[in-house]
């Protein structure tokens, strides 16, 4: 049987185990008191959010930790995140909820409102990023 995924972010962070739930619970509490004004919801399996349609943050369970994810972190200057993939986005791991800076998060969120690469449109643009003013 396959597993279901789930619909909403409160679902989502409900299926972690214990330890995981609450760094996730934690993380989109955050999120959501610095970037209220931001649309979340489960995209590609796991919570997003997104500026005008372009992914900012999100956070997924891996094998060891949970993910945060911000698509145009190397961008950013505030540090603590390491590059992820071959575009600009950078991570930060957390096995346990005392791991989450709160004020490193905000200034991280703070970036992302004004330092963004333009997701929304790689495709169209045949895989090259532009940035956004």
């Amino acid at each position: 049987m396959v597993p279901t995924k789930p619909a909403t972010i409160d679902a989502y962070n409900a299926a972690q185990a214990e330890t995981d739930r609450v760094i996730c619970d934690e993380l989109r509490a955050i999120i959501d008191r610095v970037l209220p004004d931001a649309e979340s919801r489960i995209w590609h399996a796991h919570p997003v959010w997104f500026l005008d349609g372009n992914p900012i943050v999100g956070y997924s369970k891996l094998k060891d930790s949970v993910r945060l994810l911000f698509w145009s972190g190397q961008s950013f200057e505030t540090p603590g995140l390491a590059a992820e993939g071959s575009f600009k986005a950078a991570e930060a791991r957390y096995t346990s909820p005392a791991e989450i800076n709160p004020n490193a998060l905000v200034s991280w969120l703070e970036e992302a409102r004004t330092v963004q690469w333009d997701y929304k449109n790689i495709v169209k643009r045949k895989g090259r990023l532009e940035r956004l003013s």
